[in-house]
């Protein structure tokens, strides 16, 4: 592509016509068009909101094809069409600090630590009626694994295990209005298993919907079944390598500060934003029971875009007042413990439930 830009630079010289400022640019435009370079993005950005922004500003405004590596800090990455609240642990989520964000892609939710790799393929697939492949893009990781004599193979709709126990977990998207795909997949290589069931734990909650619910599967890391001893960084390089050595195009790619900017901007208004991390999920309905000093409360509510449009109260406690106007006050407030703990206290729901502060009626709503 320099080559030709090269072209027609020199072109640009020799005519030297007032009208070659106008047609140098759409000369450009179908150049990149026709010749697709890889672009290799070896990210060190650990922010979960950042990342899942860089996969969406590359697809849609770039023309190349695209392969990066990265990781997380610690996040929950749910799929486009699950509902969130349904997926994770709150109370540990909430205690550790762990960042949750709704990805592009569907597919059920995963756990990002530092001893997890992430890959992404953004590929155009050139014709119309195209379907998800994810074999396509396991491959090349397969080939890694087996160069390192690991025998690793796709599985099911969307993993890739050694034996009967997954180390990668994949999603893709197909964006029709540029003809291109999106692949990315997961790489277990030394994460902290225990807490990837912890995390992704949610026997407390009982939701109703028709949201897609993660499938929970063994998992193992892949430094587990290595014969030598490499560390992440040096199997993160082979696997780049390998893109590289595959792809005749490849060439290694740095963000510039346009890029960066446009990345963090989208990030900001949206990857880390409650609305689409928590308000996007589709309708559904949550039960849950606490005890209190006051007395047993559970909790019947629907949600609708983040919304609560419908709530009942049950137990076995007492009231000073009538409590249908708490009810009717929740309703049309964001399922939200900040915001539904407030509008509690602006309520003042102590003085209708007898022994039970706002703190502890709020824990009957996640």
């Amino acid at each position: 592509m320099q080559i030709l830009a090269q072209a027609v630079t020199f072109y640009a010289a020799i005519l030297s016509i007032p009208t070659w400022s106008l047609i140098a640019p759409i000369l450009l435009f179908i150049l990149n068009l026709i010749f697709v370079a890889m672009l290799c993005i070896d990210s060190y950005s650990l922010e979960p909101y950042f990342n899942q922004a860089a996969e969406e500003y590359f697809l849609k405004n770039t023309n190349d094809d695209v392969f990066m590596l990265w990781r997380n800090n610690n996040a929950i990455i749910v799929g486009k069409h699950q509902n969130t609240l349904a997926e994770i642990n709150v109370n540990h989520v909430e205690h550790r600090g762990i960042k949750v964000v709704r990805r592009l892609t569907g597919g059920g939710a995963v756990f990002h630590d530092l001893g997890n790799i992430n890959y992404t393929f953004i590929m155009g697939y050139g014709e119309e009626g195209a379907k998800v492949d994810f074999k396509k893009y396991n491959q090349p990781i397969i080939d890694v694994l087996s160069g390192l004599g690991v025998n690793a193979h796709f599985s099911g709709r969307n993993d890739i295990l050694i034996g009967d126990q997954k180390f990668s977990g994949n999603a893709e998207l197909i964006y029709h209005q540029k003809q291109r795909v999106l692949h990315h997949g997961t790489l277990l290589y030394a994460s902290e298993i225990q807490d990837i069931s912890d995390a992704l734990n949610v026997n407390p909650l009982k939701f109703e919907g028709k949201s897609r619910k993660s499938v929970r599967s063994r998992v193992t890391n892949i430094s587990s079944h290595l014969k030598e001893d490499i560390t992440l960084e040096q199997f993160r390089q082979k696997v780049m390598n390998h893109i590289t050595d595959t792809y005749p195009d490849a060439t290694p790619y740095q963000l510039t500060a346009k890029d960066t900017a446009a990345i963090q901007k989208l990030a900001d208004e949206k990857y880390s934003s409650w609305s689409w991390n928590y308000g996007h999920s589709p309708k559904y309905g949550l039960k849950k029971g606490v005890k209190t000093d006051g007395g047993h409360i559970e909790v019947h509510l629907n949600v609708h875009k983040g919304i609560i449009t419908e709530l009942d109260i049950f137990g076995d406690f007492f009231v000073n007042r009538d409590i249908d106007i708490v009810k009717q006050a929740l309703v049309g407030v964001e399922h939200r413990k900040e915001s539904v703990l407030a509008k509690l206290k602006e309520i003042k729901s102590s003085e209708y439930f007898n022994n039970i502060s706002e703190e502890e009626l709020v824990e009957s709503f996640f």
